[in-house]
């Protein structure tokens, strides 16, 4: 969906819809005649909502109506990719630095009697971030407004809204996922942080109670540049649709069993599955399938850390426009007499309204030594 992602460039002749003051009663009185509450027959109705469109404020009503729509489905469609990543903000576009310092948080050394506090030695290194506008551009027809065709309404606060949603969800998808698997400025065998310690967190394992244990350990052992543990404790677990079941029933057995080998070794049976006690958290994401055209796409699943502790990406907002925006398009048509025209009598060429949806922000690869994938294959 290339349409979905491509970057507008300008709000020209666009006004907002947000900030202008506006009665709630008037509010209601918008929706009332938009949904025809009061039952007028259709050419009654028509009238009312013809003289009501040449009106100045009817069409900045209908747009705070459309904004608090979309504002409302957006937050209730929030997606749990939030939850394995840092979400923050940044302040204009311009691409922000996040510095990353190591040292000072070793073993103290011993001071002897009369001696001297020695400086611990420290560096530092730097991820980068940005983010970006991107959104897209909705008409209504002047024959669909009289025709009180409100199907045509009643639409687009859903379609801005979840446009709003699967692009967010997309970039974050693409942040630990692409075309080839798992994203390679994320995961490698090794991949060279930052700070220039080669970290290995990608491997070929299935999605197995055993191999998902191996698979935290494996975490939990990296350290930090000077040779210090970590905490990178996994805690969320991330699958493609295909794994779904399979994840579930890792992390809610109370059991694990183990069938006789070939040679007729005997193993313990039963044993307890300690997983469930490790708290992991599961998440589905449909769109790794979307992204993953590899091979391995329905067998490769991530394990990241709580990123409050240790965050292993980034998803940043622009400051201040941290929720989906709609604007309207000014009508640039004259009147004959001089006299301003409402917005929705449409533009000059084609006597359609326009409005517009804009969302801003971008996301980042950061430490990898709070994630690790498997891609299943053994």
């Amino acid at each position: 969906m290339p349409e979905l992602l491509e970057v507008m460039q300008d709000w020209d002749k666009f006004s907002t819809v947000r900030g202008k003051p506006v009665d709630e009663g008037a509010i209601a009185e918008a929706i009332d005649l938009l949904l025809n509450k009061r039952g007028y027959t259709s050419r009654m109705h028509a009238a009312i909502l013809e003289e009501a469109i040449t009106t100045t404020d009817f069409p900045y009503l209908f747009g705070q109506i459309l904004d608090r729509q979309v504002l409302a489905r957006y937050k209730m469609a929030l997606p749990d990719w939030q939850s394995y990543f840092k979400v923050g903000t940044r302040k204009d576009f311009n691409a922000a630095r996040l510095h990353k310092v190591q040292g000072n948080d070793g073993l103290l050394p011993l001071v002897p009697e009369k001696g001297e506090y020695l400086i611990a030695p420290m560096s530092e290194s730097r991820y980068t971030i940005q983010v970006y506008k991107r959104g897209r551009q909705f008409d209504i027809s002047w024959e669909s407004v009289i025709n009180d065709d409100l199907s045509a309404f009643s639409d687009i606060p859903n379609r801005f809204a979840d446009a709003a949603t699967y692009t967010e969800a997309f970039l974050a998808t693409s942040t630990y996922s692409s075309a080839a698997g798992p994203n390679a400025a994320l995961f490698g065998t090794p991949i060279v942080d930052v700070d220039g310690q080669a970290v290995t967190n990608l491997g070929t394992l299935a999605l197995t109670i055993p191999n998902l244990e191996t698979t935290l350990e494996l975490m939990q052992a990296q350290t930090d540049v000077n040779g210090k543990p970590i905490t990178a404790r996994g805690a969320h677990l991330v699958v493609p649709p295909a794994l779904e079941f399979t994840a579930r029933a890792i992390l809610t057995s109370a059991l694990k069993m183990y069938t006789e080998s070939a040679g007729g070794a005997l193993a313990t049976l039963p044993m307890t599955n300690v997983i469930p006690q490790v708290g992991l958290k599961l998440h589905v994401d449909p769109l790794l399938p979307v992204i993953d055209a590899s091979g391995n796409v329905n067998t490769t699943w991530y394990v990241f850390a709580e990123p409050s502790q240790l965050a292993a990406m980034e998803f940043d907002r622009l400051r201040g426009h941290e929720t989906p925006e709609i604007c309207m398009k000014a009508s640039d048509k004259v009147s004959t007499t001089g006299a301003p025209m409402s917005p929705f009598s449409g533009d000059f060429a084609t006597d359609n309204t326009f409005y517009r949806v804009r969302i801003v922000c971008g996301s980042a690869q950061l430490d990898p030594r709070a994630a690790y994938s498997q891609n299943g294959t053994t």
